[in-house]
């Protein structure tokens, strides 16, 4: 029995070792990128406007996103709100493009991922008192079904992204050679 224990140690004190400094970091900003980069690149897309620089005018459909039920208490005429709605959908939009991919490529990690972990919370808030989704895609935790949009799905999001702050990005980041960079 000594033996095995002895095994079973040392093969997994050596993988720790190997691993670690680079690993966990790379991995958690991999699986971020291979499950949510193209999902939050597409809806920041689809909420531009039209044109060459559609990018600095959000489209209605973005203010219905991101604000639907003030959209619907003004007859979805996006130009009777006020100027701080503006502010809103235009970092709402810019937060689904830079944030992610900041994380992907290890520049300000921590904080990039502290923002999406508020943005994950607020897009949750706006899915279930805006948009009205139903209790099934909403779930409860402990719930027996894995399967709910936004306790199931979110939640292990939001792991992720705390697994990178806790962690940071890693050996494998722009993070690790600025702060090379800057030591003498």
């Amino acid at each position: 029995m000594g033996r095995l224990v002895r095994l079973h140690d040392g093969v997994f004190s050596g993988l720790e070792r190997a691993l670690s400094g680079w690993f966990t970091g790379f991995a958690a900003r991999f699986a971020l990128a291979s499950v949510l980069l193209l999902y939050y690149l597409n809806s920041a897309w689809g909420k531009f406007g039209e044109g060459v620089f559609g990018f600095l005018s959000p489209s209605s459909g973005a203010y219905v996103s991101i604000l639907p039920k003030v959209m619907e208490a003004n007859g979805y005429d996006e130009s009777a709100l006020a100027w701080y709605y503006d502010v809103i959908v235009y970092l709402g939009t810019w937060t689904e493009i830079v944030l992610p991919i900041l994380i992907v490529v290890g520049l300000f990690t921590r904080l990039a991922a502290l923002g999406m972990i508020f943005f994950v919370i607020v897009q949750s808030y706006v899915d279930i008192a805006g948009h009205g989704i139903d209790a099934r895609s909403i779930g409860s935790m402990f719930d027996r079904f894995p399967d709910a949009v936004i306790w199931d799905q979110r939640l292990l999001w939001v792991f992720v992204l705390v697994v990178i702050v806790v962690q940071g990005a890693g050996r494998l980041s722009l993070d690790h050679l600025l702060a090379r960079a800057r030591q003498p």
